[in-house]
């Protein structure tokens, strides 16, 4: 009976300690590499061209640590409207087995699904057409349980992207 008991409590201990284990600031040790930003080609919606953000990065984990759920949001903006959200895209980030000390994520993309329409203009010179706004794009990750923390911002090249 008293070796069931201690087994338990080691048990329980084991747990605890894992399930709070050391945390990792993202800000230090999770590095986000931008390969690109640009504007997306949508295709046609409702008989009209369709351009939305989109930026394409990797994630590489600089701590000693394996990032476990890791997660990543972006948050879409245009420049002339810093506070107000105008799309947003969530990631998982890694796999259900984390992200491993040291290892880089494959890119990933994230794309708004809100963007510019028009049906009289290629897609070329709606980026040209004087009620285009530039935007930008704010970053946010978490793994695990932790809280959402700020990772940066990047302005949105303006620029085709086709894939």
């Amino acid at each position: 009976r008293y070796m069931r008991v201690l087994a338990r409590f080691v048990l329980l201990l084991s747990v605890a300690a894992v399930a709070c284990g050391p945390t990792v600031d993202l800000t230090k040790g999770l590095k986000i590499t931008i390969v690109e930003t640009g504007w997306y080609d949508a295709g046609i919606v409702n008989g009209q061209n369709k351009l939305v953000p989109s930026v394409t990065l990797t994630l590489t984990n600089l701590s000693d640590q394996k990032l476990v759920s890791l997660q990543l949001n972006a948050s879409f903006r245009r420049v002339t409207e810093p506070e107000k959200e105008w799309g947003n895209r969530f990631l998982p980030a890694a796999s259900s087995q984390g992200l491993a000390s040291g290892a880089t994520t494959d890119k990933l993309v994230l794309k708004s699904d809100l963007g510019y329409t028009g049906s009289d203009q290629s897609r070329q010179e709606m980026q040209q057409n004087s009620h285009f706004v530039d935007a930008k794009v704010s970053l946010t990750a978490k793994y695990s349980n932790i809280q959402w923390v700020r990772m940066g911002e990047t302005p949105i090249e303006r620029k085709l992207l086709t894939k």
